[in-house]
């Protein structure tokens, strides 16, 4: 599938350390891999690795428009994990995602937005309203979700680095096995 230039469609991979790759080889990112599962499918993508290692919602925020200048077809926005583990109230991480998507929108791009999950020691009432961030918003601004982006490797010692907080080169498989049908099927409907 190309864009309207008849070239590949230029997705970016928008998010912190869990997109940048922290710790993996190159070509292990999830950018890369992800790029390989479109072109596998069909799909002609360009997969540009906008992740920042340590990033939060507002850090991504203040570098949103270097990533859209290139005018992408689509982003993914895969933030707020840093946020959680810092503990900044959900409010905050809510206002900056909303900002961020909102944006994106208004340039025409469309978002997918990998959803994350808080801490289990950060409390109830944090994770109650820290949770509820993604699906909230998706439904808001009308952009697809995925709900979580560890889905099937969070809290799993052999698919995680040793800090068992980043995917190893197998949690980043099953993280791109799970995700590349939701992002083609976006692609699709753009």
């Amino acid at each position: 599938m190309a864009d309207d230039a008849g070239g590949d469609i230029t997705v970016v991979a928008f998010g912190d350390s869990l997109t940048a790759g922290y710790g993996l080889a190159p070509e292990d990112t999830f950018p890369v891999r992800l790029e390989r599962a479109l072109r596998a499918r069909g799909i002609r993508a360009r997969v540009v690795n906008a992740g920042v290692s340590g990033d939060t919602t507002a850090g991504g925020r203040a570098r949103l428009d270097w990533s859209l200048a290139g005018k992408p077809a689509l982003m993914i926005v895969q933030l707020g994990g840093n946020d959680a583990l810092r503990g900044i109230e959900p409010a905050l991480t809510r206002a900056n995602l909303d900002a961020i998507i909102g944006r994106i929108r208004a340039a025409g791009v469309a978002v997918v937005l990998a959803g994350m999950r808080a801490p289990p020691n950060m409390g109830d009432r944090y994770a109650r309203e820290f949770n509820a961030i993604f699906s909230d918003l998706a439904r808001g601004h009308g952009v697809t979700l995925y709900p979580f982006f560890l889905e099937g490797v969070a809290a799993r010692p052999e698919y995680s680095q040793e800090d068992g907080i980043h995917p190893n080169r197998r949690g980043v498989e099953i993280i791109v096995e799970r995700f590349a049908p939701v992002l083609a099927q976006a692609i699709q409907a753009r």
